[in-house]
This record gives structure tokens, sequence and C-alpha cells, in this order.
């Protein structure tokens, strides 16, 4: 069966659905025929594909009437797992008369089989593991937070884990198997107390693991972590009375600075609620940021001052910093304001 395209043009069809394509086996190709059906003969001027996942190539002569051509679509399966649908739009020419059509491939990707090296690709001595990093995700100073992380022995030897870590106390780590054979996997589990680490926000610590390894057997990690102040479930009225707090912005833009400089603005906190708002912390992303609130503890109805102070040594362009100011506001324990600036020579 044909699919004309316009008088003059018959396709073989005008969409070919290639199936379930591996994504190990690498591209795959359609060529779409045509016969030239007219009076005149046709010149195709290009073929543009909707992606770059997909390569044309078509018959560059002019086909004569009664003639046939092709049009070829390769299709490139690589890291595009699922379902594809992709088009090719045709130019040409009829005599003198410019001229278009569409044609389309589709089909379903099957991703290739991940390997040990895909899953686990940092290599510490005979190790893999996926990060150098124990990401122990957002977690609460309610309680323990235990994670599981995978190793695997791509040695040709047994590693054993020993009995030791370099760290804070409020991290510990155990080995399963704490003898671990060649092309075996394994897992750490990282045991993270949140209440003893005593912070908010985004942190990071430093860990060292040993092993019993020639080469490398010392083995370091950051374990990281976000960390919310922990609210029991409260009823309408308990929150009806509970401290809330308010900025009067969020945003201060100091605009141009000359590089070396310090300068200073002040955003005003408001507690709105019912009850005594404490600040817990109020945490800059970058250490040439420092913000003081002018209390820690705000009655309601109370407003004070946070100040602000960005240093712009060593700082050059447009400039974004954040702070966030964590606080026993059950609502918005963490909210974030921020400063701009644009630093000049």
């Amino acid at each position: 069966m044909s699919f004309s395209v316009a008088q003059e043009l018959e396709f073989d069809k005008s969409t070919h659905d290639f199936g379930e394509v591996k994504e190990e086996d690498g591209p795959v190709s359609y060529t779409f025929t045509f016969v030239n059906s007219g009076a005149e003969a046709v010149q195709i001027n290009g073929v543009q594909a909707s992606c770059g996942c997909t390569t044309p190539q078509w018959t560059k002569e002019a086909i004569q009437p009664g003639d046939s051509g092709s049009i070829t679509a390769e299709y490139n399966p690589l890291n595009r797992p699922g379902k594809f649908d992709k088009s090719l739009a045709v130019t040409y020419k009829l005599g003198s008369k410019p001229q278009s059509t569409t044609l389309y491939i589709e089909g379903i990707v099957k991703p290739k089989p991940k390997t040990i090296e895909d899953e686990l690709p940092t290599i510490i001595g005979n190790l893999r593991v996926k990060y150098k990093s124990f990401n122990m995700g957002k977690v609460t100073d309610k309680e323990l937070v235990v994670k599981r992380f995978d190793v695997y022995n791509a040695g040709d030897s047994a590693v054993t884990w020993l009995d030791s870590i370099v760290g804070p106390k409020y991290i510990s780590v155990s080995f399963d198997p704490e003898v671990l054979q060649p092309e075996d996997l394994g897992v750490m589990i990282v045991t993270y107390d949140p209440k003893a680490k005593n912070d908010l926000g985004f942190v990071s610590d430093n860990v060292v693991l040993f092993t019993d390894e020639q080469e490398e057997s010392e083995k370091s990690f950051n374990v990281i972590a976000t960390i919310q102040e922990y609210f029991p479930e409260m009823t309408a009225d308990e929150l009806a009375k509970a401290p809330k707090l308010t900025f009067d912005r969020t945003q201060h833009d100091f605009g141009k600075v000359t590089q070396g400089n310090k300068v200073v603005t002040a955003f005003s906190l408001t507690n709105t609620g019912k009850s005594e708002l404490s600040i817990r912390k109020a945490k800059p992303n970058c250490g040439c940021t420092i913000s003081t609130p002018e209390k820690d503890v705000i009655a309601p109805g109370e407003t004070v001052k946070m100040e602000v102070s960005f240093d712009t040594t060593s700082r050059r362009g447009r400039q974004y910093k954040t702070i966030t100011v964590f606080s026993n506001d059950p609502t918005a324990p963490s909210q974030m304001i921020s400063i701009k600036a644009d630093i000049t020579d």
C-alpha cells in the first residue's frame, strides 16, 4: 500500500514503527521509498529531523517521472530509554515549485542492563561505590537516621573492614559483610544522629573508614544531610496560638558595588503569631555573608531588625547570596531571604 503525499510522490508509508529497540544494539534505521508519479522531475532539497538523535539521508539527484528515490532515517537510542516519536520534514521542488511533506518514526527503547560499573562508578582502592559521599537526605532532629549504601569488591582478593572510624561521634558506620569477597556486593550502613549534630539546614561532615588493603586503605567520605527541626502534629487551636515569623521583604539588591567594599542592609522580622518566636539560627550559604538578628526571642507583635552584611572581597560580577532563617514557627520553620549585588572593579 502506497502513501501519496501529493499527486507526484507516492511513499511506501509515512510512518515507520521500529517496535522495541534495545539500547545496547546501537542505531536503527529505516528507508522510506517513493515513486515520482508526476509529469515533472522532483528534486529533494533537504530533510530536517526533529532532534539530533535522528540522522537522515536521501536521494540527492533529481528523480525523473516514473523513477524512485529514498529517504533513510537513522535513530540513535543511546541514553534515550522509553517511547520515542520523531518527525522528518522533507522539502523538495517540483519543477520550480517548492513543496514539503513530513515522515515519522516511532518505537520504544529498552534500556541496556546496567553493569556494576554503571551502578557504582567511583573506585576507591579495590572497592566500587556510587559516590564518595553518604547522602542522608532530608531529616529531622527527632530520631536516628539509618541508610544503606552499596559497595562492591572489584579486586581479586577479599577486603576486610577494620573496626575503626575517624569522624564525629554522631555518625557510625557498620558493614555487611565485614569481609567482602572478590566480585561480591555488600553494604555500608550509616547511622546518623541529627539531634546530637545540633545544627539545622544543609550540613556536611567527613568520616574516614579503614580496610586491610595495602593501597588506599583509608577511605574518606562526606556525610551530608539537610536537617529540619521536628514539630509534632498540632491541632487547629494549637496552630492558631503558635508563633509566626514574617519578613518585611525577602530580597535586597545592593546594585553596583566596588570590589572589596562591605555593604550592609537590614531586614525586619515580626512575630505575627500568638506566642514567643525563637530564632534558632540564621545560616548564610557563603562565608562572605554575616546575618545577625537583634534578639533571638521575639514577643507576639514585636518587630526586630536583622542586619545582613556582604563582604565583596575577591568577588566579581553578579552575586546572589541567601540566608536561611530557622525558627520555631511550626508552619514555616525555615525561610529564605536573599541579597544581590553587581561587583565592579
